[in-house]
């Protein structure tokens, strides 16, 4: 080894050091700030789920190379760079959680729907992007998600609010956290609280996962609909909501991969945990709209993504073109008859 390799390398290792000393300063501050815990690191459903597995060397789908072409020629990802939303609250329910009424919301999706009696309502929740858990449906999508461990159960619904004593919404999805669904899902052509039909919280990474330096699961990320293929999903999506995309670009339920040659000295620390995350686990496109990533919330977000050093344009480094498509097999035109499953 020459003097100036030894050099680099040892330049490079030192950068390396103060780097993950610089995260792990923060992680401490994390942890000293004692803040409200409504995130984890456990993971959803067994270890046999889709956005669980190891996809590093998954093999690409032959057209990967034409969908991130064209991909890259209509301006990329939503607003030209790769954003992060932090407004969707994943919501922890404990054994003394209450549990509400829910009524069908005007326009429910009786078909694709899961109908209950109640849902449970812990208390400090919050709606996506609301403080409490009403929220203004005729503006807003007001994702509510919470993840019921005591019964092995998750609840997303799309269009909810809380009012007179009882939750509404327009769609409810009540998923089994003890099962690993079948490639179709809940059932083909049955949509959920995303367009794809998928589940949105196991996809969804959290500050708690960045301060332990490891996301163990594939990403959620939303690309423009007029930048998604019109009509079709792969598994394991199981619809496609409204996309107008052309032949080349890619179905709803593509799973992305981020390059293993991807320089990470471009992301800060805890961006590069994000990143690891979608070099082994991949991204699933899940929805339509403009910014590409979603972390959850919680009551203390800024805080404790400020303390982590991860912003919402802390990715921006990362362009379309440094993404590969995996197979994921045949596509499935998209007919909106949804057949429930039946377990």
């Amino acid at each position: 080894m020459t003097y100036s390799k030894a050099l680099l390398f040892s330049v490079l290792g030192i950068g390396a050091v103060v780097a993950g000393f610089g995260l792990h300063t923060r992680i401490l501050k994390v942890k000293a700030a004692k803040l409200e815990h409504t995130a984890t690191t456990a993971s959803y459903f067994p270890p046999a789920a889709p956005w669980t597995q190891d996809i590093s060397h998954a093999p690409l789908d032959p057209n990967s190379s034409k969908i991130i072409g064209w991909l890259s020629s209509v301006g990329g990802w939503g607003f030209a760079r790769m954003q992060t939303d932090f407004s969707i609250r994943v919501i922890q329910a404990t054994p003394s959680s209450p549990f509400v009424p829910f009524h069908r919301g005007r326009g429910f999706f009786a078909t694709d729907s899961d109908f209950v009696s109640t849902v449970p309502l812990p208390a400090g929740g919050g709606m996506e992007g609301q403080a409490g858990y009403q929220c203004p449906i005729a503006d807003e999508d007001c994702h509510y998600v919470v993840v019921d461990r005591p019964h092995g159960k998750l609840y997303e619904a799309w269009e909810a609010t809380y009012s007179d004593g009882a939750l509404s919404a327009q769609f409810l999805a009540v998923w089994d956290l003890n099962r690993v669904y079948p490639p179709s899902g809940r059932g083909d052509q049955c949509t959920s609280a995303d367009a794809a039909g998928l589940p949105m919280a196991p996809l969804l990474f959290n500050a708690d996962e960045i301060a332990a330096g490891k996301i163990n699961h594939a990403i959620r990320f939303i690309l423009p609909n007029p930048r998604i293929r019109a009509k079709v999903y792969v598994h394991p999506a199981t619809h496609a909501g409204a996309p107008r995309g052309p032949l080349n670009a890619p179905a709803m339920g593509a799973r992305f991969r981020l390059k293993s040659s991807f320089d990470m000295s471009q992301l800060t620390p805890a961006g590069q945990v994000v990143a690891r995350a979608m070099q082994k686990y991949g991204m699933f496109l899940s929805d339509g709209g403009n910014i590409t990533l979603t972390a959850q919330s919680d009551q203390d977000t800024t805080a404790k993504y400020a303390a982590l050093g991860f912003g919402s344009h802390d990715m921006q480094a990362i362009k379309v073109t440094d993404f590969e498509v995996v197979d994921s097999g045949p596509v499935t035109p998209l007919s909106d008859e949804c057949v429930r499953n039946k377990f």
